[in-house]
């Protein structure tokens, strides 16, 4: 993976494609809420990546990880018609994580300076993109896929 951010693939053939089929592991499905999302996050990081849980460094990149999961899902939710896939995994790169929903909208990012004072929301977009090392938004027949890469390990 690269550094890229906010890249748009076709999807085709993509290692990376969403599943419409459940996590693997008993009763694990498509979560409801960004809450629920969240504890799949954390239960797969505990078991995959237990030094994170015991160091201080370690628990801001959960953070991380759970802020970036709260985003895309809530976002899936509000404005993407439902979410319609979720996944993710744990490998030498990092948590990767799919979101997919069912608006072939790509996500915004509202300028502060053109927003009007009452209007709010418009800053996860760019948080997901700071906080991930890689983003990648996949075209989908009925939506789109959103791909993020979040280092495991803390910055230096």
């Amino acid at each position: 993976m690269t550094d890229d951010h906010a890249r748009t693939d076709a999807g085709e053939g993509d290692p990376h494609h969403a599943q419409a089929s459940p996590l693997p592991g008993p009763d694990v499905g498509l979560p409801t809420t960004a809450a629920a999302a969240r504890t799949l996050v954390r239960e797969r990081m505990a078991l995959d990546a237990p030094d994170l849980q015991d160091e201080e460094a370690g628990a801001r990149v959960l953070a991380d990880a759970l802020l970036v999961t709260s985003e895309l899902v809530t976002n899936a939710i509000r404005h993407g018609g439902g979410l319609t896939a979720f996944d993710l995994w744990i490998t030498d790169d990092g948590l990767i994580l799919n979101v997919a929903d069912a608006s072939p909208c790509l996500p915004v990012t509202t300028d502060p300076d053109q927003r009007g004072k009452d209007r709010i929301g418009g800053f996860g977009w760019p948080l997901v993109c700071r906080l991930a090392r890689h983003v990648a938004v996949t075209a989908l027949p009925d939506g789109k896929q959103i791909t993020v890469l979040i280092r495991l390990t803390p910055p230096a």
